[in-house]
């Protein structure tokens, strides 16, 4: 057996990374409980996350699209482009116009994730009941922002991202604490 094939057999070992996992839970919880405190503050930060993603992908596609020499899909990409520019400056310019949108878009990701968590929930031995229940508070969330748009726009992804990453990192923590003491991780 080489060095490589003992150095991977033991980083596939139970227990192996727990640090890495439970860092990630400890990061995600604090995420949580901030976001929770300031939901005016964590959606108009994530407001103008996403807008300057938007500024930054449409000024590299407008890029692709001028100077990409024998790219067939020169008018896209600078279309895309043009359409991402004023998406990401509406976004940076008027936050509530885009905290309108990043609700909707946080309705979708918490049913999506409800819906994953449910999944992989019913498939895990450890910790069954409590992914389940994430994964049914999640669905129930992405319910409630959807039938209170637009009045809680500004507050309410606020304080749904911070009661997901906050339980989202408790889950985490636990299943750290429990690969460290051997068993594995994420277990089925």
């Amino acid at each position: 057996m080489t060095d490589t094939d003992r150095y991977h057999a033991s980083a596939l070992r139970a227990g192996a990374g727990w640090g890495w996992i439970l860092a990630y839970g400890i990061l995600s919880a604090l995420l949580g409980f901030a976001a929770f405190l300031f939901p005016l503050s964590a959606t108009l930060a994530a407001t103008l996350v996403i807008g300057a993603f938007f500024i930054a992908a449409g000024f590299l596609s407008i890029g692709a699209g001028i100077f990409g020499q024998g790219y067939e899909e020169r008018g896209y990409a600078i279309g895309f482009g043009a359409i991402s520019l004023i998406i990401g400056f509406i976004m940076a310019l008027e936050p509530a116009t885009g905290a309108i949108s990043i609700t909707m878009l946080v309705a979708i990701w918490l049913g999506l994730r409800g819906v994953l968590e449910i999944g992989l929930g019913a498939r895990l031995r450890r910790r069954r009941g409590w992914l389940i229940g994430l994964g049914v508070l999640n669905i129930i969330l992405a319910l409630f922002v959807l039938t209170t748009l637009p009045w809680s726009a500004m507050t309410l992804p606020g304080y749904i991202l911070g009661l997901s990453f906050l339980f989202g990192g408790i889950n985490a923590i636990a299943s750290a604490l429990d690969h460290k003491k051997g068993s594995r991780a994420f277990a089925l």
